[in-house]
């Protein structure tokens, strides 16, 4: 199969979908792998490396696209690249659909064949390819707001971990799955008193358990988020639902009820965003003040850290690349994982959340089965 890696365009996105490393093993197998010139240069992989690897190197973007049977990137494709998509082409990346109703009909009338990292699953029903990123995006997520914490930043001018007689800052977890796990993890290590609100109550005494009880946790529900963030410096949006846009936990109403320089950061922001004032923000400018709170809202948060986001990810998702550049859509018929990853083939909609996030309608994979 010939695949191809462009360049990400996305404000600051430094990540890219192969490594060097990548490349050689999928060369090696016959596929001829071609690579935007500077692709990975973000990362640290300069244009020789590729090149010592087997890949065949591009100038630009649109002859990665025109010349590719499978695109494999990091972000979903931007206005931009809308163009560049060819019919029938598979592109394997995260898509987030469902908070995105625009990219969604334009794969849909290109009848791209689009794999979304963030709904291939694993046979215990976890979310591999989308985990990686979770862990890096919760840990960001309280490094970055803990810097935002500085009055010079917007913050209410206090150190997370607070000094002998002084309390630590109160950073406040919605959602406790992965990515609320980590930025709870990063919380306590900051020395910050940390409580997570979930709706499982199984999950929350797992949590309570592994963290030896320095992890405070909270029913998640309308009255308990007003108690907990009107007393919290930081609250960090951990919340979601598979394929679906984030629910809205804080309404803009609830935010007369939060400390003036409160700092809240959204990574469901790809979803959608769990804060009804979200709004997606990029690396450079990243933060937003909506009465009086700090909103920290970017987009692609892994992005900041290249190098770790960049062998995390490909670390887990070379394996399906390769089952997909070895059998192109026959894959679709012996994986149930890549199943669960099809959002868009070739003019039908077969993510149900994303169909319904949109009004638009829904074939089931089976039918796709029938297809093929």
């Amino acid at each position: 199969m010939i695949i191809g890696v462009p360049k990400e365009i996305k404000n600051n996105e430094n990540r890219v979908g192969l490594t060097p490393s990548n490349v050689e093993v999928l060369t090696h197998q016959g596929h001829t792998v071609y690579v935007q010139r500077d692709a990975g240069v973000g990362t640290g992989f300069s244009p020789e490396k590729y090149i010592n690897a087997g890949a065949s190197l591009l100038a630009t973007i649109d002859e990665v696209y025109s010349k590719s049977d499978m695109i494999v990137k990091v972000k979903e494709p931007i206005e931009p690249e809308y163009e560049l998509l060819r019919e029938n082409q598979l592109l394997f990346t995260y898509l987030h659909l469902a908070a995105d109703k625009k990219l969604t009909e334009v794969l849909l009338e290109k009848k791209i064949v689009g794999i979304a990292y963030e709904t291939v699953t694993d046979k215990n029903g976890g979310l591999p390819l989308l985990n990686p990123m979770s862990e890096i995006a919760g840990r960001l997520a309280t490094q970055i707001g803990a810097t935002l914490l500085q009055k010079a930043n917007g913050g209410r001018g206090i150190l997370p971990g607070g000094v002998p007689g002084v309390l630590p800052a109160k950073c406040v977890v919605l959602g406790g799955g992965i990515v609320g796990f980590n930025s709870a993890q990063m919380a306590i290590g900051l020395g910050m008193d940390v409580t997570i609100m979930d709706v499982s109550p199984e999950r929350m005494r797992y949590l309570s358990e592994v963290t030896n009880g320095r992890l405070k946790t909270v029913m998640s529900n309308r009255s308990n988020i007003i108690q907990q963030i009107s007393s919290a410096d930081l609250v960090i949006g951990a919340v979601l639902i598979t394929g679906k846009k984030a629910p809205k936990l804080i309404t803009r109403d609830m935010l007369q009820y939060m400390q003036k320089g409160t700092v809240i950061c959204d990574v469901a922001v790809d979803q959608g965003g769990c804060f009804e004032t979200t709004k997606p923000t990029t690396h450079a400018e990243p933060t937003y003040v909506v009465d009086g709170i700090v909103h920290y809202c970017v987009a692609n948060m892994p992005g900041a850290v290249p190098l770790t986001s960049t062998y995390a990810l490909t670390n887990v998702t070379l394996p399906y690349v390769e089952q997909l550049a070895k059998s192109g859509e026959n894959a679709l018929l012996s994986s149930r994982p890549i199943q669960d990853g099809l959002n868009v083939y070739k003019g039908l909609l077969t993510c149900q959340p994303v169909a319904e996030a949109h009004d638009l309608k829904h074939t089931p994979i089976s039918k796709i089965l029938d297809i093929q």
